[in-house]
């Protein structure tokens, strides 16, 4: 670490308030004082520090594993100007952005980044990002909550089910009943359960996700969409496969009123679980209810471009009564990280990658479906993942496939008891065909010792 202080400043400073060392600054009781010194290696030259990391680095082998994982955290490939334009130092502040009227910079980034949810989503209004898809699909519902004044939530089963437990976590402290709505044998939202649920008026909003935690292409029917309407309910659209807006119909088409969702996708990091950046979008007729700011176009005293805070409508703004809510926040960086990426892709590179992705789980679906003892779970149309029925327990499978370094899948019993024996994989742009035959000759070959035995 970079310390501007020389010792005599060191020195100094102590003689002038009266201490004989630093360690005189820290009280510590005795009782949880440390009896030794802590083993820790001493201050390094820069260039013996670049080494030691390095050498950390050597042990992870997880670069060296062929991975299926999804499941909400996805591997896409982050062009490398990402980085150098995010990283610049106009960008970056001593704290987290949270005031946003840092810069006119930052202020108009924002603007793009919501300008982009806008066209993916269909909404008219987006705001500045929240901390992730599971956060963003509790600001929703809240939002829902305060349209209608209603009690209970209705949620599909097939959404994320840590988004689904962040939302109870919310519900649980506002008093708000969360039921959930089954799910089909092809892997879609049941829409006759939904029609009957709402019929009775007591439900603020209907939460569906496409793709859904399988993968499958989820949205209201039309006869579903109708009875939404009818019960003054409130649709929300959950988004967890940010490139997915890249490839289907856009939430509004299908009569999302609040769309959230998760943008790690965006050339965000996966981070060993974040930071990510949420999103939230929405129809004017909820502008006045949408967490968060929203940054807005204007012009200067004279007559410039000038891109102000228009809504902000966060506890740190007004007061805490007013908030539409009190602990929502943004990931602003890797908004703008997002925004950088949409920005080098434009909508003819998002659609190609939309379109690899399509291509490379339609190839792993067709591999891994030609196997004996194997089979694909559900009909339903998919987009980047599937569900594969092993027909034994999956963790076992997936254990056997990490043996030989490929990291096949999530185990679908963790949540779903009715999957154990189930596997959700996942391909992107950056699966291989190579890594997909490595996958299928392996997963062929413990199939059949398991049958044979």
């Amino acid at each position: 670490m970079y310390t501007p202080h020389t010792e005599a400043d060191i020195k100094a400073m102590l003689a002038a308030i009266g201490v004989g060392s630093l360690d005189d600054l820290l009280q510590v009781p005795e009782s949880i004082a440390l009896k030794a010194q802590l083993d820790v290696v001493p201050a390094l030259p820069e260039y013996q520090i670049a080494r030691r990391f390095e050498h950390f680095a050597a042990k992870n082998t997880g670069v060296d594993y062929a991975s299926f994982l999804g499941a909400g955290s996805y591997r896409h490939y982050a062009p490398p100007a990402i980085a150098a334009l995010a990283m610049r130092g106009e960008f970056l502040t001593a704290y987290t952005p949270y005031q946003a009227e840092v810069s006119q910079g930052y202020l108009q980034a924002i603007y793009e980044w919501q300008t982009y949810i806008c066209l993916l989503t269909g909404m008219d209004i987006a705001n500045a990002s929240v901390y992730d898809g599971a956060t963003a699909l509790a600001e929703g519902a809240i939002m829902a909550l305060n349209e209608n004044g209603r009690k209970k939530v209705l949620v599909s089963r097939a959404i994320d089910p840590n988004y689904r437990a962040v939302l109870k976590t919310y519900c649980d402290g506002l008093d708000v009943e969360v039921d959930e709505l089954p799910i089909t044998a092809d892997g879609t939202t049941d829409m006759a359960k939904l029609a009957a649920a709402i019929a009775s008026k007591e439900y603020a909003c209907v939460a569906l996700q496409s793709p859904n935690f399988f993968g499958n292409v989820d949205s209201l029917s039309s006869a579903a969409r109708d009875a939404v309407s009818a019960s003054e309910t409130v649709p929300i659209a959950v988004v967890s496969e940010a490139i997915s807006l890249g490839a289907l119909a856009t939430p509004a088409s299908w009569g999302a009123q609040i769309v959230v969702g998760e943008a790690q996708s965006f050339g965000v990091a996966m981070a060993y679980g974040g930071p990510y950046v949420g999103f939230i979008a929405t129809t004017k007729d909820h502008l006045r209810r949408i967490p968060g700011r929203l940054v807005g176009k204007s012009v200067d005293g004279q007559g410039r471009t000038a891109y102000v805070l228009t809504l902000q409508a966060r506890e740190q703004h007004i007061r805490r009564e007013r908030a539409t809510s009190n602990i929502c926040t943004n990931q602003a960086h890797c908004a703008l990280i997002a925004t950088i990426y949409l920005a080098l892709m434009g909508k003819t590179g998002l659609r190609d990658v939309a379109a690899l992705n399509l291509s490379r789980s339609r190839e792993l679906a067709t591999a891994v479906s030609k196997l004996d003892g194997v089979d694909l779970k559900f009909t339903a149309p998919f987009f980047n993942e599937i569900v594969v029925d092993v027909h034994q327990p999956a963790r076992e499978v997936l254990a056997k496939l990490q043996e030989r370094k490929i990291l096949g899948g999530v185990d679908l019993g963790r949540w779903y008891p009715e999957l154990q024996t189930c596997i959700l994989m996942n391909a992107t742009e950056l699966t291989t065909s190579a890594q997909i035959d490595q996958l299928a000759t392996a997963l062929g070959e413990i199939v059949r010792v398991h049958a044979s035995v």
